[in-house]
């Protein structure tokens, strides 16, 4: 009996939860009801002609509960709005970063500008300079001056033997004589100045032919100048005559090159001779671009400004 009674128990257990969910589920037909009205509404709003005959009901739905959806996501918007924000901050500041990088860039540029110009303007007026002294030359810079201690006025240059340069070579740039190269390495070359106290560079005077000894003065002034005094003590030389070398293709100076023009004349009557001194063309105190004068078809590990003025 207890067994059974158990049993019954159960089953009347179960049997109220069934009566409890079928208590709490809506009637069928109900369901049957609004699922045939909305048949009816979606119909009804689709085969209107002129216009839906729910839309007056909509138009009254949208006025009552418009403000109330306007009000609500007006005070949503901050808080949905915050990842956009936090996107958009970060756009802006590498936007800001790219322009500002570019800003400097443009900068370095315009500052660099006339730097630009005037060695490319260097390197033009090598090739009207290869032309005019009819000799190939090798481009290179001056890297280094040398130590003042030392009392001489030399360069270092950034080409050496790999560029086919060698001892007693000329260096001119688009003005005119810089001086002959000392000594070489692999990459570099030292270069004596004309302007230097022991340079001495065989001149001559364009207008009467006669030649002299051109010195320098040990000086960087560019008004300084170098002194000329002629073999012939009793020719005396003309104010703004040009001065050139008249070297030999196989010394130290090449023959031709443009030194200077002669500013001053002094005679000394103790000496019966006469001096002048020559301005050269050459500003030593902003030397950048030279060229070596090195013989046409030479090896080289740069590019070669030829006679013609063309690049090999």
């Amino acid at each position: 009996m207890g067994a059974f009674g158990g049993h019954d128990g159960r089953e009347r257990r179960w049997t109220g939860l069934d009566r409890l969910e079928s208590r709490n589920r809506p009637p069928r037909s109900l369901l049957v009801a609004l699922v045939l009205a909305s048949i009816t509404l979606i119909t009804l709003d689709v085969s209107g002609d002129g216009g839906s005959p729910l839309e007056p009901a909509r138009r009254v739905v949208g006025e009552a509960f418009g403000p109330a959806e306007s009000a609500a996501a007006a005070a949503v918007r901050p808080f949905t709005a915050v990842p956009d924000w936090f996107r958009s901050k970060d756009d802006l500041a590498d936007r800001v970063r790219d322009l500002e990088a570019r800003n400097a860039e443009l900068r370095g540029k315009v500052e660099l500008a006339g730097f630009d110009r005037n060695r490319l303007e260097q390197y033009d007026g090598l090739t009207a300079a290869a032309a005019d002294l009819g000799s190939a030359l090798v481009p290179a810079r001056v890297v280094a001056v040398g130590s003042r201690q030392s009392q001489s006025f030399t360069v270092t240059i950034d080409a050496g033997s790999e560029a086919g340069i060698g001892p007693d070579m000329t260096v001119v740039n688009n003005d005119g004589l810089v001086g002959r190269v000392l000594r070489v390495t692999r990459g570099t070359a030292t270069v004596l100045l004309v302007i230097d106290p022991d340079s001495t560079v065989g001149g001559r005077v364009g207008s009467s032919m006669e030649i002299g000894f051109v010195t320098g003065s040990g000086s960087l002034d560019h008004e300084s100048g170098l002194d000329l005094r002629l073999v012939d003590d009793a020719s005396v030389p003309a104010r703004d005559d040009t001065v050139v070398t008249w070297g030999s293709t196989t010394g130290p100076y090449a023959p031709g090159v443009p030194i200077g023009t002669i500013t001053e004349v002094y005679s000394s009557l103790r000496e019966a001779s006469q001096r002048a001194v020559v301005k050269p063309f050459v500003d030593f105190s902003s030397l950048d671009v030279v060229g070596v004068m090195v013989p046409s078809g030479s090896d080289s590990d740069r590019a070669i400004v030829e006679a013609d003025g063309s690049l090999r």
